[in-house]
């Protein structure tokens, strides 16, 4: 079905609402150049975050490893709870104090359980091949792939069902890690709290991007103005990409938006 919910945004987005129903993804709507390869942005830490779940399942590696400062586990770096700062040599926290976003804490689990250098195969050969995706990382591993929004379709249908990684491994990924810890989602300010699961953003009681989702549905954005929201307990989700930047814009059309398209979704 065809919609012109999301051209509402400037510029050029595209868009597919979702639902996955015994394993089968129905699309409820979708608008724009779903083909055209677009910079995820920060949506690329919910491709690392499920490579290392499946990592995870094999057995392979262990949310509880110490692989930061000061104690800091690998569920402390996805989850924004390991004290790094935004950067690498921007203030350090103590760890699991607040939550603070770090593109660091990202790369350096990423880095640790690939390899340095070898992020890029990393993800191809734990998601990217095999969800049939012809997305790839260009760039840094907390933000540089580069992707289709169908292939945003097959990532949010990865995290609602179990396939590439186990349920309970997905459970727990998209459960709030450390809860009850405030801290600020880039561009819509600072919460209490603010939870996060090992990689996806988990809504709680925020108002903000994630407009009237649940509290337990996760997601992430990116700085590209791409978006992918979804809710597990019943199968939904929706994504976008965009060719104008997130701004003013995104903060002030997504919380209405992505909770029209949950409605449509749920008709």
């Amino acid at each position: 079905m065809v919609s012109d919910a999301a051209p509402r945004w400037p510029g050029a987005p595209a868009h597919v609402v979702l639902r996955v129903r015994d394993g089968r993804v129905e699309r409820v709507e979708e608008s724009g150049d779903l083909d055209e390869p677009r910079p995820w942005a920060s949506v690329t830490k919910l491709a690392v975050a499920l490579a290392v779940a499946v990592e995870v399942d094999l057995g392979r590696r262990a949310y509880e490893e110490v692989l930061g400062p000061d104690g800091a586990t690998l569920a402390h770096l996805l989850a924004h709870a390991s004290g790094l700062g935004l950067e690498e040599g921007d203030r350090v926290q103590p760890v699991g104090t607040r939550r603070v976003y770090s593109n660091a804490g990202v790369e350096r689990a990423a880095r640790a359980v690939a390899g340095e250098g070898l992020e890029a195969a990393w993800l191809a050969e734990r998601v990217f091949t095999p969800l049939a995706m012809s997305s790839a990382l260009e760039g840094r591993a907390a933000a540089g792939v580069v992707g289709s929004t169908n292939d945003l379709v097959a990532l949010a249908a990865a995290w609602l069902a179990p396939g590439l990684v186990g349920e309970a491994t997905l459970a727990r990924a998209t459960t709030p890690y450390l809860a009850d810890l405030a801290g600020v989602v880039p561009g819509f300010g600072r919460f209490d709290p603010c939870p996060w699961g090992l990689g996806p953003e988990v809504a709680g009681v925020k108002h903000h991007w994630m407009g009237a989702w649940p509290p337990a549905s996760f997601g992430h954005f990116g700085q590209s103005g791409a978006l992918l929201l979804a809710d597990a307990t019943e199968g939904l989700a929706v994504v976008a990409t965009s060719t104008v930047a997130f701004g003013p814009w995104a903060v002030a059309l997504w919380p209405h938006w992505t909770s029209a398209a949950r409605e449509r979704a749920r008709r």
